[in-house]
């Protein structure tokens, strides 16, 4: 099978400019219109996997604005207008055309489209030594865990799961630039999602010689199984999130009080005790003024701010209050920040910090959760979370219930993109406001996607396509 290596044009039709952010051969191939064979080796497959990694590291996903829509809608964080960013997003009056919408849907599916390269290649017929061919399993099943995570995160963003319908979102498993392909359900989305990480998670298994789980850059066995429980606590299915995280636990370390701002730095770049996934960024290939940590910060974009009420859930002695800082508006409104000068969680506003997609902390809490679920282990729950309070300035306690793992999250993950999901999955929409339909709560289909002659995409109700 041959292969148009440009992605001017997904699998669904989607236009797309990807912007180069190295000279690898995934860079240079994606940026021709020169019909390409095959992946012929282990060194291409490893580009395409690094590209997929790439397009999730982009502004428009996980590297300013998939992490912001978490927090704009929803009761810790909101837009201040400054700026003007996420201000259609945090008002509800997004349009069919809005940029949002467009740009992360798009840069989802760049990732996708890459990943089921690498998904659809014959590793069997590489060119290389019979460990190559090995190794290149490996990759693969990289691939099928981060297209697992991008279907998993299109859902939440343009599936009906909370709007009442039925639709999920459109779930391309070859990398066909012509296909038109209709929206799956919600059930049939979701059943590819763990399908997908399955997949990933028996192929890495079964060449884990290949696993690095100190190279916390790449995607392991162990930050497979954590975005996995993630994905089985947003379902309810809290056996397996606890099987999951018992396969994790103890092989890392909840970080100690005194680095808990230093394990966010680009310095420590996988080395704190907690990390076991980041995504790469340097200095070298910065987000720069794109970061999400700039539009956090009172000395880049003074954008997005943390409400009073999450300041006021921390305990004087909780290292975590000292990182918030607050500025008093002349009308008296204080506005909390999670970067300010030398101060705060996102300190560097160059964009150079490596983007935390697995922390150690987040396993716990999604354990914690699961336990308290019947069938759960209430000692288990409440080993995981003393491990996480003991090491913020907090005294260890006798008992934990779910109110009390619910209000920890907030805490200990405040600004990483947790809190709209979080509250969704709960069954809580509090934080929208009463007026706007409960269909807004899904991001538009974007109309480029909708335009598309004889296209079987269907709009997502309560918008303009």
């Amino acid at each position: 099978m041959k292969n148009i290596f440009k992605i001017a044009i997904l699998s669904l039709g989607i236009v797309n400019i990807v912007s180069s952010c190295s000279n690898d051969f995934v860079d240079r191939e994606f940026e021709q219109s020169v019909i390409q064979s095959d992946l012929k080796s282990l060194q291409e497959v490893q580009s395409f996997v690094r590209g997929a990694y790439a397009s999730m590291r982009a502004s428009t996903y996980y590297g300013r604005d998939f992490t912001a829509y978490g927090e704009v809608r929803s009761d810790e964080m909101f837009s201040n207008g400054r700026s003007g960013y996420f201000q259609t997003v945090r008002t509800y009056t997004m349009t069919s055309s809005d940029a949002y919408a467009r740009d992360t849907y798009n840069q989802i599916y760049t990732m996708i489209a890459k990943t089921n390269i690498v998904i659809g290649t014959d590793v069997s017929k590489l060119n290389g030594t019979a460990q190559d061919l090995q190794k290149a399993e490996y990759y693969q099943g990289q691939a099928y865990a981060l297209r697992a995570q991008g279907f998993f995160d299109l859902l939440r963003l343009y599936g009906q799961k909370y709007t009442g319908g039925t639709l999920g979102v459109v779930t391309p498993l070859k990398y066909d630039p012509k296909a038109l392909k209709a929206r799956s359900t919600i059930t049939e989305t979701e059943a590819q999602i763990e399908a997908d990480f399955n997949k990933a998670l028996s192929t890495m298994t079964s060449r884990s010689s290949f696993d690095t789980p100190s190279n916390k850059t790449e995607l392991s066995i162990d930050a497979l199984k954590v975005l996995m429980s993630r994905y089985y606590l947003y379902k309810g299915d809290y056996a397996k999130v606890r099987t999951l995280i018992s396969e994790v636990y103890s092989k890392y370390n909840v970080v100690a009080r005194d680095l808990y701002q230093p394990s966010f730095d680009y310095t420590l770049r996988g080395a704190a005790p907690n990390s076991i996934f980041e995504l790469e960024v340097g200095t070298d290939s910065s987000l720069s003024t794109s970061s999400y940590n700039q539009v956090l910060s009172v000395n880049g974009y003074y954008n997005l701010v943390a409400l009073a009420s999450s300041y006021n859930l921390y305990a004087t002695n909780d290292i975590r209050k000292s990182l918030i800082s607050y500025l008093s508006a002349a009308n008296g409104t204080k506005y909390y920040f999670l970067s300010a000068g030398s101060k705060g969680k996102y300190l560097n506003r160059t964009g150079a910090d490596n983007i935390k997609m697995v922390r150690y902390e987040e396993a716990l809490l999604n354990g914690a959760e699961a336990e308290l679920q019947p069938g759960g282990d209430p000692a288990k729950a409440l080993e995981y979370y003393n491990s996480i309070i003991k090491n913020r300035g907090l005294s260890e306690v006798s008992s934990v219930d779910l109110d009390m793992i619910k209000v920890e999250r907030r805490k200990e993950l405040l600004g990483e993109g947790f809190r709209q999901w979080d509250l969704l999955r709960w069954g809580n929409t509090s934080f929208k406001p009463a007026a706007v339909s409960t269909n807004l709560l899904a991001f538009p289909i974007p109309r480029q996607e909708t335009d598309i002659a004889g296209t079987p995409v269907v709009a997502n109700p309560g918008y303009d396509n």
